[in-house]
C-alpha cells in the first residue's frame, strides 16, 4: 500500500516582488542607516513592519538577500549593499543599467532562465512549465513567473544589442572608478542637479506604505494569530476560483522566504 506524505513540498526560493519594487524598498533602508550594520528588526521596522520575527517582514528581507541589495554583518545584523550607493549616485545610465542586469542575474533561478533565453523571453506557458520543472508548484510557477516577467521589463534586459545584454556580465563599474576615470569630473554640473540621496530618476523617492480604504466590494475576514494577535484578509467579493489560485501562489512564495534574517 503506498502511503502518501501530508509534507508539503517547497518552491525553490525566488524573490517575491520585483526588482523596481526590492528597490523601493532598500532605498528605505538605505535612507536610514546608509550602508552600515543594523539589527534585523531595525531593517523591518524601516521598511514599514512591527520586527523581523513578522512572515510578511521575514519574506521582504529575504527578497532583498536574494537580488544581493543586503548582506548579512556582524552579530546577525543586515548591510545595505555598497552597489545600492553606487546606484543612487551613480553619473551615467550605463552604470545604473549595469547594476541592474547584475542584481537581476543574482537569484539564481532569474541567471538560469535568462540564460536559457538569451534572445527573448518565450510565452508564460512555456516560462511556467520551465519553473514547474525546476521544482515551483504550478501555482508557485505562477507568482515566480510573473514577478521575473516585470523585473525583466524594467531592467530593459532585452532592449539593446540585440536582446543579449547581460551576457558574460563582468564587475559592475562603481562610482569611485568612474571618479579615477575622470568621468565624474566632467558631469559635475548635471551631477549636482540629477543625482544626490533623493534622485528620482529613474526611481521615484520611497513612499511610505498609507492603509487603504476600506471598499464597500470587499469582505474583511479576520484571522487569529499566535499571542492573541489578529490578522484582517481582505478580498473581493465576489471571489472567483482564479482568484484564490493567484492568492494561494502568492502566499506559497511568500513561505519559501523563511531563512532566519
Amino acid at each position: 500500500m503506498m502511503v502518501m506524505s501530508s509534507t508539503t513540498k517547497r518552491s525553490p526560493r525566488a524573490p517575491s516582488v520585483p526588482l523596481d519594487e526590492a528597490i523601493d524598498r532598500v532605498r528605505r533602508v538605505y535612507d536610514k542607516e546608509n550602508c552600515h550594520p543594523a539589527p534585523a528588526d531595525a531593517v523591518a521596522q524601516h521598511l514599514g513592519y512591527t520586527n523581523a520575527k513578522n512572515g510578511a517582514a521575514a519574506s521582504a528581507i529575504a527578497t532583498l538577500r536574494y537580488y544581493g541589495l543586503i548582506g548579512r554583518g556582524e552579530a546577525k545584523t543586515i548591510v545595505v549593499s555598497k552597489e545600492v550607493q553606487d546606484y543612487i549616485f551613480a553619473p551615467s545610465s550605463d552604470i545604473k543599467k549595469g547594476l541592474l542586469v547584475k542584481w537581476l542575474r543574482t537569484p539564481p533561478v532569474f541567471g538560469d532562465l535568462l540564460d536559457e533565453y538569451p534572445g527573448h523571453l518565450p510565452s508564460d506557458e512555456t516560462l511556467k512549465f520551465r519553473l514547474v520543472q525546476k521544482g515551483f508548484s504550478p501555482d508557485a510557477a505562477d507568482a515566480c513567473r510573473d514577478v521575473f516577467r516585470r523585473s525583466v521589463e524594467f531592467v530593459g534586459y532585452y532592449d539593446d544589442d540585440d536582446g543579449v545584454i547581460g551576457q558574460d556580465v563582468g564587475p559592475s563599474v562603481t562610482v569611485e572608478q568612474a571618479q579615477a576615470s575622470g568621468e565624474v569630473a566632467s558631469r559635475e554640473s548635471a551631477f549636482g542637479a540629477s543625482f544626490g540621496p533623493k534622485a528620482s530618476q529613474p526611481m521615484q523617492p520611497p513612499v511610505q506604505p498609507q492603509p487603504q480604504p476600506i471598499d464597500e466590494d470587499f469582505d474583511r475576514i479576520p484571522v487569529r494569530l499566535s499571542g492573541g494577535r489578529r490578522a484582517w484578509v481582505e478580498v473581493p467579493s465576489p471571489l472567483y476560483k482564479k482568484d484564490k489560485e493567484r492568492l494561494k501562489a502568492q502566499i506559497d512564495l511568500l513561505l519559501t522566504d523563511d531563512e532566519d534574517v
